[in-house]
């Protein structure tokens, strides 16, 4: 139907999947500590660090956990935040405006991942997002964060009347 062969077809497979693979992993990817294994322990503690350095909005504890290289997203929203310094300075704007989250956990392809609900004084908490985390040995080398219409896909109420779940 194509007319073309078996071979000029796995050829063609063979080129696109090294081509895939160079534009998901960029080159400074490759020397990147792996993530820990998921549920273990190791994942485990720096997601509680994360969800305590950001939901105490405490800027030098959550720079700790962050990679040199840190990237930040917001998809669909074209923010995007790249170097520590860049990522650190947003995360301090954010904290500096006096809004508090508070998380409740989920995953996202096989990532750490937290619906972000913001405080108000009624008691009641707005979802304002999910927080997708990618880890690079015991650090965060991206965050991710998707806006609120996503939360039903993780089986994530839009608000919270009750106290937080406590993280993993």
């Amino acid at each position: 139907m194509l007319d073309s062969t078996v071979d000029s077809v796995k050829s063609a497979l063979k080129r696109a999947r090294t081509s895939l693979q160079d534009r998901l992993q960029p080159t400074g990817d490759r020397d990147r500590e792996r993530p820990p294994i998921p549920g273990s322990p190791s994942e485990e503690a720096i997601v509680a660090k994360f969800v305590r350095a950001y939901q105490s909005a405490d800027l030098d504890a959550l720079v700790s956990l962050l990679t040199d290289d840190v990237f930040m997203s917001m998809p669909p929203m074209p923010y995007e935040y790249e170097g520590l310094d860049a990522v650190v300075r947003f995360c301090a704007d954010v904290f500096g405006s006096g809004r508090r989250v508070d998380f409740v956990p989920t995953r996202a392809n096989g990532q750490p991942a937290f619906g972000a609900y913001v405080r108000a004084p009624t008691g009641i908490r707005h979802g304002t997002g999910l927080f997708v985390l990618t880890l690079a040995g015991d650090r965060i080398c991206a965050l991710t964060r998707f806006d609120n219409s996503v939360l039903p896909w993780f089986g994530l109420p839009r608000s919270l009347t009750s106290a937080p779940l406590a993280p993993r």
